[in-house]
């Protein structure tokens, strides 16, 4: 029996090093998987708790969905569709609401630390975890690729599950968090995580002269040219080590060591290393560009196919709370 994964995607903005790192790439590795049976969706609801403004969303929603597609993910293998076409998952999201308990939303740091960074506190914003149960359990999803800061939402999510099925009988799968310990912190051009929020992002499809400013921007402790440096503590090679093999890594960090290698030095390689890797994507970009309605076309091809799931779920979950 193939296991379900699923993720979610929220369409916040342009698409940088720590999504790449920290989530698309083990998504495109996934769909590889002949046991896995991927489903990714774009969280335009959840968009809707901090961007009022449609057309933004609407862009960054179809920028998120070709940049995906750029990368490799595969329509064939891999369910790449928008959240608003399964509108089942409101349904859900209200019968999941009457059985939270307001002490498990209240617990959520997440809600805490978006309204101590100036984030509107709202409704939407509180009850998100319960969105996002619906999200996962409205597709029987086995695993979900999470990152640390989303942790305590998939075990809140779990909590619902296994209360609703307490209440109710076996109806929902009880999903798993997969967490890759490894990646679990991307570090931006700041030294803290890479994070749209803190605008301290190498974007992926960005311009060459983009590209170049924000890697050229990485903060580095203030050591001369000459001065030995520390390979341990550094922002650049933290970020270079992504993309370089073992004797690559291990030749920056000698250099490092023995001095007469600056970080300006560093950052020109690894500048040179992403747009070595990224240009052939960023290729397949700027033709998906030009063709919104093939990039739409995917996401409702796949939004049908997911949502066809959703209504057995809801089958079983409307019979078990007895709405006819």
């Amino acid at each position: 029996m193939k296991q379900r994964i699923l993720s979610g995607i929220q369409p916040s903005g342009k698409l940088h090093l720590g999504n790449y790192l920290g989530a698309i790439r083990q998504h495109l590795a996934a769909q590889n998987d002949p046991n896995s049976d991927c489903y990714y969706f774009l969280a335009n609801y959840h968009s809707l708790t901090t961007i009022q403004d449609a057309s933004v969303l609407k862009e960054h929603t179809l920028d998120v969905a070709r940049t995906y597609l750029a990368l490799g993910l595969d329509p064939s293998r891999s369910l790449l569709f928008l959240q608003s076409d399964v509108p089942e998952v409101c349904e859900l999201t209200w019968i999941l609401s009457t059985l939270t308990p307001m002490g498990l939303l209240q617990r959520c740091v997440s809600f805490k630390d978006k309204v101590s960074k100036g984030i509107a506190s709202n409704h939407g914003l509180f009850a998100y975890p319960v969105l996002q149960a619906a999200d996962i359990l409205i597709y029987d999803s086995h695993l979900v690729p999470v990152g640390m800061d989303q942790k305590q939402h998939l075990e809140v999510c779990r909590d619902i599950a296994v209360k609703f099925n307490l209440t109710y009988g076996e109806t929902l799968v009880v999903p798993d968090a997969v967490i890759k310990d490894e990646v679990a912190i991307i570090p931006g051009t700041d030294g803290l995580k890479m994070s749209k929020s803190y605008s301290n992002t190498v974007d992926l499809f960005g311009s060459d002269k983009e590209m170049k400013a924000q890697v050229m921007s990485i903060v580095t402790d203030s050591k001369g040219l000459e001065e030995p440096k520390d390979p341990d503590t550094c922002n650049v090679l933290a970020l270079y080590k992504f993309f370089a093999n073992a004797d690559e890594r291990q030749l920056m960090a000698d250099r490092y060591r023995a001095g007469g290698y600056g970080y300006g030095h560093a950052k020109l390689e690894l500048l040179g290393k992403l747009k070595n890797y990224f240009g052939p994507y960023r290729e397949q970009y700027l033709e998906l560009v030009k063709r919104p309605d093939e990039v739409m076309d995917v996401l409702r091809s796949c939004g049908k196919k997911a949502r066809a799931t959703a209504r057995v779920t809801m089958d079983r979950v409307r019979a078990a709370v007895g709405l006819p």
